[in-house]
């Protein structure tokens, strides 16, 4: 490493302090560094206070598609993510944070707008029982401004215009499916929010709006497995202030059914991750794999 990068680190380093669990800056974030390319992340995705709960809400419709037919809306459905991040001393990496989270969506029916137990399945024309989505955790890997190495491994890649910032994520998912074969899906985010509001280390976390897009194999409680078609998932969202903030119809499945979602894990959190197909999977223990469908 030459000495102008070991001075820039220096002067850099010693412009952030610990303070309150968290990372603060002397001044504004500079999105050109790797420091900070971190600290907008951390403060889209939760805080840059460790240990501050972060919640995010969604609304969308789940749709069907199939050859040869029209698409088929299913569901509406409502869901939350609540995290937090904790900062963690990567030595020669720089300071980074690790997210960890848990989420839930419901499926809901299009006409009453409430939670479905069971679902009329119209390809199949019988009942199934619904699985809401009840992923706990749904965590990241720590995160770093440098490599070991000392080269820059973060970067910022939002899009400025006009005072507002914008950024793109596209998740190509590939893997060993716990129920059948490989699964193969993608996930793709819209984040957005203001300049000014992101930049300012005077704030903790920003105010952020999400678009969320998934193209997903039919899930496994819908007993469609080895069926041909797939599923699209369309929702809009945004960071909201804090539990309370929370649609009425979240906070009443919670309250009754999982009052755990009112937090996100321990900063520590070892636990694998939890998905749709895992979590079938611990519910039906013990039942035959898969259901339905035809091979």
């Amino acid at each position: 490493m030459n000495g102008m990068m070991i001075l820039k680190k220096i002067v850099i380093t010693a412009l952030l302090v610990f303070f309150a669990g968290g990372i603060v800056f002397a001044d504004e974030i500079d999105l050109s560094t790797p420091e900070g390319a971190i600290a907008a992340a951390r403060k889209i995705h939760c805080s840059l206070k460790d240990g501050e709960p972060i919640f995010y809400t969604w609304q969308g419709e789940v749709f069907s598609q199939r050859m040869g037919e029209p698409d088929r809306k299913l569901f509406n459905v409502v869901g939350m993510n609540v995290r937090q991040c904790v900062s963690i001393n990567g030595g020669a990496r720089g300071i980074g944070y690790r997210l960890v989270s848990r989420e839930i969506m419901l499926y809901l029916d299009p006409e009453t707008g409430k939670p479905l137990d069971n679902w009329h399945n119209p390809i199949l024309d019988r009942d199934v029982p619904v699985f809401h989505v009840q992923n706990d955790p749904v965590n990241g890997r720590p995160t770093f401004p440098y490599t070991k190495e000392g080269k820059p491994s973060s970067f910022w890649n939002g899009r400025q215009d006009s005072g507002s910032w914008f950024m793109m994520l596209t998740i190509p998912l590939f893997y060993h499916n716990v129920l059948q074969a490989d699964y193969q899906a993608t996930e793709m985010f819209n984040f957005m929010g203001e300049v000014d509001d992101l930049i300012d280390m005077s704030r903790h976390t920003a105010q952020v709006n999400i678009g969320w897009v998934r193209l997903s194999a039919w899930l496994p409680w819908m007993e469609m497995q080895g069926r041909e078609g797939r599923l699209y998932t369309h929702a809009s969202g945004k960071k909201i202030t804090d539990y309370e903030a929370l649609p009425d119809i979240l906070k009443d499945y919670i309250n009754n059914k999982n009052p755990l979602y009112k937090s996100p894990p321990v900063g520590d959190d070892t636990r694998q991750n939890e998905t749709s197909w895992t979590y079938f999977k611990k519910v039906v223990k013990g039942r035959k794999l898969p259901f339905g469908g035809q091979k």
